[in-house]
């Protein structure tokens, strides 16, 4: 029997199929969760796994699993995906590449006539971003048990409707169960999002683990008032919290930027927000991490040393809505060895890498064994639209997500 091998035509033809849906600036994509966009891709997903073969399923938040079936359907899935929505200024191939590399794996075994011992999973994971329902990673986490699937479907989206009303809305308000169920492993190709492996030019990252980061949202109250009269001993200014703030968060990380810490500021909305009148109402989001964990505690104290300051300055009150942190030594070591094997065998070159940003592959490493693969891209642009791979870059690590995840299926009955 012939060795399994990606179709890198293929491959590619699903990335641009994809990069047609929801185009925001210049080469870019502007395709937030759960719009008519999401639901676009979706389809081309849908229809992808259904000419695959594949059978699909779709749970309660919206996440989609298109299952190849193994010789032994009675034993735990590997699961291989990642997602298809953006930012509002998002690239092309961020969590793109992951679920198409997931239907290219299972073309590729069909490709060989191989027969898997345990069935494949493909995953679309919904709302990883976050651009429009907070926090982003959100039906991974529901999955994983981080989160209350009534919680996350009430999320309130920007543009008003919740996450569950959002999906009745573009059709994907699934009906099967939301985790609770046994997964083998989880494997997540996705790029960098960072500029070492294409400074290097080394063809693969083996993530060993994940940056230790901490996010806050955080609302602040005050008064209305006339901008003009008003006195400034008397002012209650929402907006001057939220943007003290933010300040802070930043000022954090580059105390820290010198052994590789980020403090992100990252959002800030308030109400009226209006010439001629203070806001009595502001919300932000903000993030700080570290790859040591107890520098990344150390930062996140300093965060929230900084809300109550932000708050007494601006004679305001502050509530924390919601806080999140994930990352550290999550991955499993197993697996990631496998990775590394798998590369080394291909005779790909490739190094050691953490991972810098959130991923679902985080919330999944809590339920089962997790590892990820990085490949390049161009400058280590991203959530931009100028983020730029090409299938030189890319095909490497699907050949090594190849064959991690035909090792862990198994092969035969």
């Amino acid at each position: 029997m012939p060795r399994p091998t990606i179709d890198a035509a293929r491959f590619w033809s699903t990335i641009e199929a994809s990069a047609r849906i929801g185009e925001g600036r210049d080469g870019g994509l502007a395709r937030l969760a759960l719009g008519e966009a999401d639901r676009d891709a979706r389809d081309l997903f849908a229809s992808l796994a259904r000419e695959a073969g594949l059978a699909l399923t779709i749970d309660r938040m919206g996440s989609m699993f298109a299952r190849r079936e193994g010789a032994r359907p009675d034993l735990a899935p590997v699961l291989i995906g990642s997602h298809l929505d953006t930012q509002a200024n998002g690239g092309r191939f961020d969590g793109v590449v992951g679920v198409m590399g997931g239907i290219e794996v299972a073309r590729a075994l069909d490709d060989a006539g191989v027969v898997t011992t345990r069935p494949i999973e493909i995953v679309n994971w919904t709302n990883e971003e976050g651009a429009r329902f907070s926090p982003p990673m959100v039906a991974s986490g529901v999955f994983a048990g981080a989160y209350a699937l009534d919680w996350a479907l009430a999320r309130v989206g920007d543009d008003g409707p919740t996450l569950g009303e959002a999906l009745d809305a573009i059709g994907y308000a699934g009906t099967a169960p939301v985790g609770g169920r046994p997964i083998d492993a989880y494997l997540e190709l996705h790029i960098e999002q960072g500029p070492i492996l294409d400074a290097e030019g080394t063809r693969v990252g083996v993530v060993t683990h994940g940056y230790a980061s901490h996010g806050f949202l955080v609302e602040f109250t005050g008064e209305t008032a006339h901008t003009g009269p008003w006195p400034m001993e008397r002012r209650r200014n929402a907006l001057v919290a939220g943007a003290r703030l933010l300040v802070a968060a930043d000022d954090i990380g580059w105390e820290h930027a010198a052994t590789g810490g980020k403090g992100t500021a990252a959002r800030l909305v308030a109400w009226p927000n209006k010439p001629g009148i203070l806001s009595d109402w502001a919300q932000v989001v903000c993030d700080v991490r570290h790859d040591d964990p107890a520098v990344a505690e150390v930062m996140a104290e300093k965060l929230r040393r900084a809300i109550r300051v932000a708050a007494a300055r601006a004679g305001c009150e502050a509530r924390v809505l919601d806080t999140w942190s994930w990352g550290g030594r999550i991955f499993d070591e197993g697996l990631v060895g496998a990775v590394r094997a798998a590369a080394a065998a291909r005779g790909h070159s490739h190094r050691d890498i953490a991972s810098q940003a959130g991923h679902d592959a985080y919330f999944m490493a809590r339920v089962c064994p997790t590892a990820m693969i990085f490949t390049p891209c161009q400058g280590g642009i991203t959530h931009n639209n100028r983020e730029l791979c090409t299938i030189e870059d890319l095909a490497p690590g699907l050949e090594v997500l190849l064959d991690v995840a035909l090792a862990r299926a198994g092969e035969g009955p």
